[in-house]
């Protein structure tokens, strides 16, 4: 019994079809394995806030009747390294970390001899730390005073009345 030539041509039309079942199988596996491997490498994503840095605004606080200014960030998480107040036509007043800036200090530097309220704008620098970054910052600010006395035998006296933003 010898089989047809029909028969034969099927059954070659068949083997080649399994060949190519099987080399299609062998590829979705090697697709499957190299994803399955890349995604074992994957970590998880990890999402970090960031914080975006604060520029320095500072504020001034008067005491002591007007005898001392203390400059200080409003931020609380700024640090203040020093503090540098530079009035127009004088030395700058170097404050360091507190701040501080003393009545006497400024009446040494401003020129005015007039009785009552002036003002006077005022270059500061400052050095301070923020998120644990050293950073610099210079501003306008205006600085506020009353002088006060005279007369004959007294001399004048000056009190700070105010800081702000210039």
């Amino acid at each position: 019994m010898s089989e047809s030539s029909e028969t034969q041509k099927r059954r070659r039309w068949l083997a080649l079809g399994e060949l190519i079942a099987i080399a299609a199988l062998i590829v979705s596996a090697i697709g499957v394995w190299i994803a399955w491997k890349s995604s074992s490498n994957d970590k998880p994503t990890r999402v970090v806030e960031q914080r975006q840095a604060i520029p320095l605004t500072l504020r001034g606080t008067v005491e002591r009747d007007g005898r001392e200014l203390v400059i200080a960030p409003v931020e609380s998480s700024h640090a203040l390294e020093s503090l540098m107040v530079t009035i127009p036509g004088a030395y700058p007043i170097e404050l360091g970390s507190s701040g501080e800036l003393d009545a006497d200090t400024v009446a040494s530097k401003v020129k005015d001899e007039v009785k009552g309220a002036h003002s006077v704008a005022v270059t500061v620098k400052a050095r301070y730390v923020e998120m644990g970054k050293d950073r610099t910052a210079t501003g306008k600010y205006l600085l506020r005073y009353e002088i006060e006395g005279g007369g004959l035998l007294g001399g004048r006296s000056l009190r700070l009345t105010g800081f702000s933003r210039g």
